[in-house]
């Protein structure tokens, strides 16, 4: 089904393996890695081995000599966080290669944890790797046939089969199962000793408080564990790329800042699915709703960003705010405002938050289709229309 999408980083990952020896592609269960690493392969010599199938271990017992045999085609490991042990093997590999003549396009490399992969191959593949983050769809990739499957997958989220699914209900029950198989297999097969219950619990909680600062403590005693445990908990959920870490701006402002990141939970459509939402009207009833919103529109500006574009929020303790700061350049940063209404509100400590970072330019992405200036030079904007400027920009 996900074939019926063209995805975004499908042009990047494609130039990317040509120049370089190994690509990580990093992205949570599900999010469609093996469609697109298969669509890559697709006209040229390739080979894919699941490292999640006992077969396709078996062949890689020996796995230099396998591997060298096969060292004219681009070899896609997915799944790779499963054998740590191959980074080692690749590295030799990739050398012998390169003095053969052979620079990019010798391995494609899929991971759903961020954690483990990046430290592993970080170690052993300095200066041979580049990393791709590949999130769910994007509102630029389902707009293609009409403006009203932006609505849909804020509220399906951006799984393919999730968004695709026949109706709402059938959405929340793919998420569902989804949700249980982490719960249930990934948690505890990445070495990770967490109650199932405990972190769902955990786990919807943060939907509550999505783009909040957490109060660790609070949820620790909700929780019955200790601060430390919480923090711990929320970092597997991160290294999973299933929830976000939203760091705080703080370069050359004297000024009392919230230093805490914020946290969303990436895919809005397991937003809903813990906190039961069936359906769209029942989101707009919901006191999620414009947090819900907000995560949503982040994700997909961050879905397009490149590596060297930084990311922040920016908060004061007197109340000046800032929902997304695009750290362009040295000289170039933008202040983006999120409200999911259609006559959105700016307020004196938008204004005031922008002068404090020096923002060279400045949005409110609201939840109409038009786009206009207003004063103090802010232009208030659809999130296709955005996405659409900030990629010819970047």
């Amino acid at each position: 089904m996900q074939g019926m999408i063209n995805r975004f980083i499908l042009e990047k990952l494609d130039k990317t393996i040509k120049k370089v020896p190994a690509v990580a592609l990093l992205g949570p269960r599900q999010i469609g890695k093996t469609t697109l690493a298969q669509t890559v392969a697709e006209g040229r010599a390739s080979l894919y081995l699941d490292l999640e199938s006992p077969e396709d271990l078996l062949k890689l017992d020996d796995p230099l000599s396998f591997l060298s045999r096969h060292s004219d085609k681009l070899i896609i490991l997915d799944e790779i966080q499963r054998v740590p042990d191959l980074f080692k093997v690749l590295r030799g590999l990739i050398d012998k290669n390169r003095k053969a003549g052979k620079k990019g396009g010798q391995f494609l490399l899929l991971g759903s944890a961020s954690m483990d992969l990046m430290r592993q191959s970080s170690e052993s593949l300095a200066g041979r790797i580049s990393y791709i983050d590949m999130g769910g769809l994007n509102a630029l990739e389902v707009m293609s046939k009409k403006s009203s499957n932006v609505k849909k997958l804020w509220f399906r989220g951006g799984f393919p089969e999730s968004y695709l699914a026949k109706s709402d209900t059938d959405s929340m029950e793919w998420l569902e199962m989804l949700i249980r198989t982490y719960l249930e297999r990934e948690v505890t097969q990445l070495g990770f000793r967490i109650p199932a219950a405990r972190l769902r619990r955990l786990w919807t909680m943060l939907a509550h408080l999505q783009g909040e600062n957490i109060n660790f403590s609070k949820l620790a005693s909700n929780l019955e564990v200790d601060g430390k445990t919480v923090s711990s908990y929320i970092d597997v959920l991160v290294d999973l790329l299933l929830v976000r870490r939203l760091n705080p701006w703080h370069e050359n402002v004297k000024k009392r800042l919230v230093k805490s990141p914020r946290f969303y939970i990436r895919d809005s459509g397991i937003v809903h699915r813990l906190l039961g939402i069936a359906n769209n009207d029942e989101l707009l009833a919901n006191p999620v709703l414009g947090k819900s919103w907000e995560g949503f529109v982040i994700e997909n500006i961050l879905s397009i960003l490149p590596n060297n574009v930084e990311a922040y929020y920016y908060r004061t303790a007197a109340g000046a705010e800032i929902d997304l700061i695009l750290n362009i350049s040295s000289k170039e940063k933008w202040a983006v405002e999120i409200k999911n209404g259609v006559a959105p509100k700016i307020t004196s400590g938008f204004h005031q938050a922008c002068v404090d970072i020096g923002a060279n330019r400045k949005f409110i992405i609201y939840g109409g289709d038009d786009d206009f200036a207003v004063k103090n030079d802010i232009t208030v904007i659809s999130l296709v229309k955005f996405m659409r400027m900030l990629s010819e920009k970047i």
